[in-house]
Formats: C-alpha cells, sequence, structure tokens
C-alpha cells in the first residue's frame, strides 16, 4: 500500500512559481511510476506529467511543456512538481498518483494509476 501527500498549493499570481512536493509512504523505489494530475472546478481531471520509477524519462501534456518539471528524490521518497510562469487555467486541485509496484514506465492514463493523494489547491490570479 502506498500513501500519498501533497503540499506546495497556494494563492499566487501570474507569472510566478511554484513547486508541488508529494511524498510516498513506503519509499517513492515502491511506488512505480507516478505522475500529477489537475482538476478545475467542473471539468474532468487531467493528466499533467509523469515520471518513471528510475526518474529518467518524463512526458508532459502540451498545455505545461516548458513551463513545468517533474522530478523525484528517492532518497526523500518524493516527487516534485516545479511550476513557473503560472496562468490563470493552471488554477484546480492538483492531485499526485502513483502506478504501484512494479509498474514503472510512464503513463499519462488515470487509470492506470493506482494511488491518489488527496490533491493541493492551486489558485492563479491574473
Amino acid at each position: 500500500q502506498v500513501q500519498l501527500v501533497e503540499s506546495g498549493g497556494g494563492l499566487v499570481q501570474a507569472g510566478d512559481s511554484v513547486r508541488l512536493s508529494c511524498e510516498a509512504s513506503g519509499g517513492t523505489g515502491n511506488s512505480g511510476a507516478m505522475g500529477w494530475f489537475r482538476q478545475a472546478p467542473g471539468k474532468e481531471r487531467q493528466f499533467v506529467a509523469t515520471i518513471d520509477l528510475p526518474g529518467i524519462s518524463t512526458y508532459y501534456a502540451d498545455f505545461v511543456k516548458g513551463r513545468f518539471t517533474i522530478s523525484r528524490d528517492h532518497e526523500k521518497n518524493t516527487v516534485f512538481l516545479q511550476m513557473n510562469n503560472l496562468k490563470a487555467e493552471d488554477t484546480a486541485v492538483y492531485y499526485c498518483a502513483a502506478r504501484g509496484w512494479l509498474r514503472n514506465h510512464c503513463s499519462t492514463a488515470r487509470s492506470d494509476y493506482a494511488y491518489w493523494g488527496q490533491g493541493t489547491q492551486v489558485t492563479v490570479s491574473s
């Protein structure tokens, strides 16, 4: 069982930067590939970024390419999402997700993730 706890959200202005953190209990080595998703009010949860177990391969949604960076630190059992040049349309609840043991490759599909955090709100004012 993997438990995920996100932190780092808040209220920021357009153009600002924010770093989200997701700490995984049981170690990120047991969590497999991990990802970030987001859900804005009235919209479906959408893929943002994913990283494989070794932290070598990453993949991003087109709307965040060049602005967001996903990374992971196995020593700290933590996955990060560095978000730069934030826009009002980035406002959403951001969720961390883990694919689980031995599922080590990146995925953009929500259904491929077995574990989810409770989410952290990011609000960007224009």
